[in-house]
């Protein structure tokens, strides 16, 4: 039995749109027909079709949300920790989403796990969506008799970095608001108030003080220029956008972030943290080594530790300690190496990546709020000095006013 998304007309001429199960698509017209509704179109879920026919939402093969995976990993981890089979655990997480395209994904799953296939291969549907450590991990489960506990550990995983992701975006919001309205209240005053006072002494032959006369032309330029200058940021945004997307420039700035002053522990931290947590998921569900070196160095995100990794691996497999190995490189911060040594000394490998990884995040969330802790004051008194200076800029030419109207 497998699940089909259609498009059906009901007795109103209202379009419905919906996921059914059936082993053919005639006999889910067949069940259309009898519930009263006119297929228009029944297609099976495939996140890789892409026919004229394939469902939009699908077609593209879209991400969903890191919350929705960490809330349909977690249920299904319930149910089957619960000994639920595995098709009836699908299938109730199915019915306890809302949203159509996660419930049309989980029913496709199902249908491979009917038809024989492992959960592995059903996930291997929607590759946009499962990412690789997820499908190693499941399917190391299902080799060993442990989908449960490997179930669990991908739903701390999922929910984990899900937290991180909320809390960034938390940490971020306010100093972005306050960097908006400060460049907000400068190009009011500036667009809109200093040529207020230009035409206030426009009559007048005296030299205005220079700091109002660069306001001024500072004002006229924006005025009639802004578009031009829309245009060259937006430009400006886009060549760089497509200049970071080649190889070479985009290793050279990722090169770069390593060597910055501060930028290169937050860089550093946030992707050993990353890896460390990856190659401990992988190793505790039982992934050979090589392989959860190989899918760890696929979430590091700045090029020359992913390279390192890549060495690393190589290394590994002419019988190097990981540790030695990713040592080399310099890149990864030396806690994290020194409790990779002790893992690999004490046969607890597991849980010392396990423990690098926290450590790694709770340093680079104290490290996170002690630049916002000088960040959001710095946006404040920026704010201040710009409107100041503007003010000063306005105020100059009344204090000189009397200079100014002398006969």
């Amino acid at each position: 039995m497998g699940a089909y998304e259609y498009a059906a007309l009901d007795r109103t001429g209202r379009q419905r749109k919906g996921v059914a199960e059936g082993d053919t698509p005639r006999q889910v017209r067949q069940q259309l027909r009898e519930q009263g509704l006119i297929p228009l179109d029944v297609s099976p879920v495939s996140e890789t079709r892409t026919g004229p026919n394939a469902p939009r939402r699908m077609r593209f093969g879209r991400r969903i949300s890191a919350s929705d995976l960490a809330l349909i990993t977690r249920q299904l981890a319930t149910l089957v920790r619960a000994a639920l089979p595995l098709e009836e655990a699908l299938l109730a997480v199915s019915q306890q989403t809302d949203r159509a395209r996660l419930k049309s994904m989980v029913l496709a799953i199902r249908s491979r796990v009917m038809e024989g296939h492992p959960l592995a291969t059903g996930l291997a549907q929607f590759p946009r969506v499962f990412p690789e450590i997820y499908l190693a991990t499941v399917q190391a489960g299902e080799q060993s008799g442990h989908l449960e506990e490997v179930l669990d550990r991908l739903a701390d995983y999922t929910e984990s970095r899900q937290q991180m992701h909320q809390q960034a975006l938390l940490v971020l919001i306010y100093p972005a608001a306050l960097f908006i309205v400060a460049m907000g209240v400068a190009l009011g005053l500036v667009t809109y108030v200093i040529p207020t006072v230009a035409q206030v002494f426009q009559h007048h032959n005296q030299t205005l003080p220079l700091l109002t006369r660069m306001l001024i032309a500072l004002s006229a330029f924006l005025r009639v220029g802004w578009p031009y200058l829309l245009v060259a940021v937006i430009a400006g945004s886009i060549g760089l956008y497509f200049l970071l997307q080649r190889p070479g420039p985009r290793r050279r700035y990722h090169r770069m972030l390593l060597r910055a002053p501060l930028l290169s522990r937050l860089v550093a931290g946030l992707n050993a943290a990353r890896f460390a947590r990856t190659l401990s998921i992988l190793a505790g569900s039982g992934v050979p080594v090589l392989e959860a070196l190989r899918i760890a160095g696929q979430v590091v995100s700045n090029i020359p530790m992913r390279e390192a990794v890549d060495d690393a691996t190589r290394r590994v497999r002419e019988g190097s300690a990981i540790s030695k190995a990713l040592g080399n490189s310099r890149l990864f911060p030396p806690m994290t190496i020194h409790l990779i040594a002790s893992g690999e000394t004490s046969g607890r490998l597991e849980e010392m990546l396990d423990r690098a990884a926290r450590n790694q995040e709770q340093e680079m969330q104290a490290l996170i709020e002690t630049l916002m802790a000088v960040v959001q004051p710095g946006i404040i008194l920026l704010m201040g000095a710009m409107v100041a200076t503007i003010v000063i800029a306005i105020l100059l030419p009344i204090f000189d006013l009397n200079q100014l109207i002398a006969p």
